[in-house]
């Protein structure tokens, strides 16, 4: 039947013993550490790799395997680990360049924020005037025109 990523036939399988990683400078996973991952390696690249391990000795594949340091700069010597780097140190340094004219820019939009913050400000206390003024002005139209105040317009007029 197959075996599918994930399923209990490939669950059963014994795990392959784990190498402590605490002394690798990158905390790169070790060949046993891989063994149940999926791989994002392309065919080109692994025939690469692949390469690069058919020309070692039983030795030194042996030295590998129990040479943290040896493991570390065979690593570091691949093409796809090399262009990872430079690519994630690009993106560092882009990173960075962007985080830096950010805070150029934040003294202007502290100013544009105080800008806006008295223009908004002058702008209501503008805005609260002509309100109060209209609202006396109501107030003194609904006082001139309440049935009490027309009352006491016509009563001088109906006595004479």
């Amino acid at each position: 039947m197959f075996k599918f990523w994930g399923s209990q036939e490939q669950q059963a399988q014994p795990h392959q013993q784990e190498v402590p990683r605490d002394s690798c400078k990158f905390n790169i996973p070790r060949p046993a550490d891989r063994a149940n991952s999926l791989s994002n390696v392309s065919p080109a690249e692994a025939a690469g790799i692949i390469a690069t391990l058919k020309d070692k000795s039983v030795d030194e594949l042996q030295k590998l395997l129990s040479d943290k340091d040896a493991y570390q700069n065979l690593l570091l010597s691949l093409e796809p680990v090399k262009t990872q780097d430079r690519v994630g140190d690009e993106l560092r340094n882009e990173s960075l360049q962007l985080a830096r004219e950010n805070m150029e820019k934040e003294p202007h939009m502290v100013e544009l924020r105080n800008q806006c913050r008295i223009i908004r400000t002058s702008e209501l206390a503008t805005a609260q005037e002509k309100l109060h003024e209209l609202e006396r002005k109501k107030e003194e139209t609904l006082k001139n025109y309440s049935p009490a105040s027309l009352l006491h317009k016509l009563h001088p007029c109906v006595d004479p």
